[in-house]
């Protein structure tokens, strides 16, 4: 730890809350440099973010904060801020994330609340505010499984694989872009979303990197999430409980059925990524605790692309050439029952 470091935290929390009488404690750490702090003051509660600027820019996050902030969205608060030093006062949401309250029972409730809030952020004009979600960004995202995970297996592609590869990605690229372009979270899930004390609204974290895509994304990053598997039929009646929710605006010549294909589609866009992303995680960084969640991914993949003429090509290959040696490597997911 550094102490430096520290004595800069210290006399900065003493000048911005104008007292000496404090208490820090310091968070266990996740993937990034960033620290946080709990801080007691006078029986109130603040979290401290501790990113030294040489190492991350707090600026994108500050931005989306404010503007999320000041459109009703429920991010946390920031009381205080000094960016050359890398330091933000926050309002403190407490512990209890989403996913530690969600089962078969409480979950129709959270999630019809998560919908509505999805609803209200998709409404906010942020254009202006925020990057696309490009057609080359959704690509590399793609690039990442072949960049990572064919090594991964030993898997090699002849020239016609791969071209049909990228066929299959720009297919999906752009069924992501016909759809409704709105404010992207691009991590809504139940590890991102915190229940307030006292309050009906799920605070919201880890928004740092939204984006201006498609109105599909966040739904599908949380009802498949990548972390936890629901019955398809429930997966199915909450995709119609957020279709009925939206403007009609989003629903001209737009079905519900045209709409299960869209989240369908953008689903698996992301699970493509996300297995690319958690072979990188471990290969490159050496983080092994999202392995064990590779082969839930695969199964998502491989059961919503079965639907898609457009994507059999694709399938086939995961079949036939990756999962031979996936399973091998990483396990095998046996799916819940309805």
């Amino acid at each position: 730890m550094n102490t430096q470091r520290e004595q800069l935290i210290q006399q900065w929390v003493a000048t911005v809350l104008k007292t000496e009488q404090f208490d820090i404690q310091f968070l266990a750490g996740d993937a990034s440099f960033r620290r946080y702090a709990r801080i007691n003051s006078n029986n109130k509660v603040f979290m401290l973010m501790d990113a030294p600027p040489e190492k991350e820019d707090c600026h994108p996050f500050v931005n989306i904060d404010e503007f999320f902030d000041q459109n009703g969205v429920r991010v946390p608060h920031i009381h205080a801020k000094d960016l050359e030093q890398g330091f933000l006062l926050l309002e403190d949401f407490g512990d209890v994330l989403l996913s530690t309250l969600i089962d078969q029972h409480t979950v129709d409730a959270y999630y019809q609340q998560c919908f509505k809030q999805l609803v209200q952020l998709q409404s906010i004009p942020a254009q202006e505010v925020l990057p696309a979600y490009s057609y080359e960004k959704l690509m590399s995202e793609m690039q990442l499984l072949v960049d990572w995970m064919l090594p991964a297996l030993n898997v090699e592609t002849t020239t016609e694989e791969a071209g049909m590869i990228q066929d299959s990605f720009a297919f999906l690229a752009q069924a992501a872009l016909a759809q409704p372009q709105v404010i992207v979270h691009r991590d809504f899930h139940s590890r991102n979303l915190m229940k307030i004390a006292n309050e009906d609204v799920l605070g919201v974290i880890d928004f740092q990197d939204a984006v201006i895509g498609a109105d599909t994304y966040d739904l599908i990053s949380l009802t498949r999430d990548a972390y936890v598997q629901w019955p398809v039929e429930r997966v199915t009646a909450w995709f119609q409980a957020f279709y009925d929710l939206l403007p009609a605006t989003a629903k001209q010549q737009r079905s519900f059925e045209q709409f299960k294909r869209d989240a369908d589609l953008m689903a698996i866009q992301r699970h493509i990524k996300i297995l690319g992303i958690f072979v990188r995680l471990f290969e490159r960084d050496g983080k092994s605790g999202y392995l064990k969640d590779l082969p839930r991914v695969m199964w998502y993949l491989r059961t919503e692309a079965q639907p898609y003429a457009e994507l059999q090509a694709l399938l086939d290959f995961v079949e036939q050439r990756l999962m031979p040696a996936f399973t091998k490597k990483y396990g095998h997911f046996e799916a819940v029952a309805a």
